[in-house]
């Protein structure tokens, strides 16, 4: 059966978890989604290896943004494993930017879902966060990415790309609405492609929407972007991550009955404006069609209780709850636990986390909740090799590369002998 292995937190006997499939088939849950909230130094980055590797393990496609390397470890070993056949790790690089092309389709068709996450995407490129479009704005937008379509699909010729798109916007869509008779006050189409233009040719943003070699993952199971060396640019974060989202629901439509899941870290937050917040309720409930989950990762509570948004787009689509150990969060814990819908035994179950923690055993505790009804705290408990490929720890992480550089390159070797270190360390602890 599927699942994931964890730890019966007051005996450490191994525990085999399903909370994906079995809840729901038995109707706990509706869908796979997963909301997990911890603070720095809960656990939360071996959890989440721990969690993605044993899914990677029985056959998911994974896809993970991250702006802090923390999936850098596992990635390096699932690629040295594969001989680089997987385990594919991408940074956001100024000479080497990523970007795709939201006209191209691999069949040449645009369904109703295809055409929705173009005019998100423009949506998103066009209004400020704390700008909400009118109806009218919306029918315009609408109609241009339509007119658009209809056109390059009747005329094979044409090289479908958002350069396409704004020269059509400026001259062919301004003709048609004029002979509408729209009002500039409806739509104002020049205001429209000022706000458009750094990301047509020749503006700053080019290269994101107009890739003339396509972003095709599908045949790769574990992918990690990174974006920390874009995690500070308000534009650039929320464009690439909806293009990499964008990636993987096309990989959610080829694939079918395969297991996949999108796991979001912290750059999730650059997309919570009023527009972008529609994408992630598109992705949430889109996932669940196609035997997907979405994850989405954080750490900052004031993140969650500030924002409504992420309560009806993020936490409303995400039956499965996970919560690392809230002690730094004491003081604010009344509104994670109305946020979250929590029951006075849910709060109990979730404060007791690494309380009482046997000595002499490496673990950390964790609270799942699914559906509301079921809940309990498990054990993550990991090896001495599985540490040291999941740690974020920097002086550990240097270690270890500094030990495989001297093994000719070989990050396996380097970790079974840093943790047969620890544990000839540990033996030689009195108990």
């Amino acid at each position: 059966p599927f699942g994931i292995r964890m730890a019966d937190r007051q005996n450490g006997i191994p525990v085999h978890v399903d909370i994906s499939d079995l809840p729901m088939k038995r109707g706990i849950i509706t869908n796979r989604n997963k909301f997990i909230l911890g603070p720095s130094g809960s656990g939360k980055s071996f959890f989440t290896n721990h969690l993605v590797r044993q899914y990677y393990e029985q056959g998911t496609h994974i896809l993970l943004v991250d702006t802090g390397n923390s999936y850098q470890g596992l990635c390096r070993m699932i690629h040295d494993r594969t001989r680089g056949e997987d385990g594919i790790y991408i940074t956001y690089e100024e000479d080497n930017p990523i970007a795709f092309n939201p006209f191209y389709t691999d069949c040449g068709l645009f369904d109703v879902e295809k055409r929705e996450s173009i005019k998100t995407l423009i949506l998103t490129l066009w209004k400020r966060e704390d700008e909400a479009p009118k109806r009218s704005e919306e029918v315009a937008l609408s109609g241009a990415v339509n007119a658009y379509i209809r056109m390059i699909s009747e005329n094979q010729g044409i090289k479908p790309d958002f350069n396409g798109f704004y020269e059509f916007v400026a001259d062919d869509y301004r003709r048609m609405i004029e002979e509408k008779k729209v009002r500039e006050k409806d739509f104002d189409i020049d205001g429209f492609l000022n706000v458009l233009a750094p990301f047509y040719k020749g503006g700053d943003y080019d290269f994101l929407l107009n890739s003339d070699k396509e972003l095709d993952l599908t045949g790769k199971r574990f992918i990690v972007f990174e974006l920390d060396n874009i995690s500070g640019n308000k534009v650039l974060l929320p464009v690439v991550t909806l293009i990499i989202m964008e990636t993987f629901i096309a990989k959610m439509r080829r694939l079918k009955g395969i297991r996949k899941m999108i796991l979001i870290e912290e750059c999730w937050k650059a997309l919570m404006s009023a527009n972008m917040s529609e994408y992630i309720k598109y992705l949430f409930k889109t996932v669940r069609k196609y035997f997907g989950e979405a994850v989405v990762v954080t750490q900052e509570v004031d993140d969650i209780i500030s924002s409504p948004i992420v309560k009806e787009a993020i936490i409303n689509n995400s039956d499965c709850k996970i919560l690392l150990d809230q002690r730094k969060y004491m003081n604010k814990f009344e509104h994670i636990q109305r946020l979250l819908g929590l029951t006075e035994k849910e709060k109990g179950q979730i404060l007791s986390i690494n309380q009482a923690n046997h000595p002499g055993r490496f673990y950390r505790e964790v609270w799942i909740g699914l559906g509301g009804t079921h809940s309990a705290v498990y054990a993550t408990e990991v090896s001495g090799e599985e540490y040291y490929t999941f740690t974020t720890e920097e002086s550990e992480k240097m270690e270890v590369q500094r030990l495989a550089e001297r093994l000719d390159g070989n990050l396996e070797l380097a970790v079974r002998h840093l943790a047969e270190k620890m544990r000839e360390e540990q033996g030689q602890r009195p108990t």
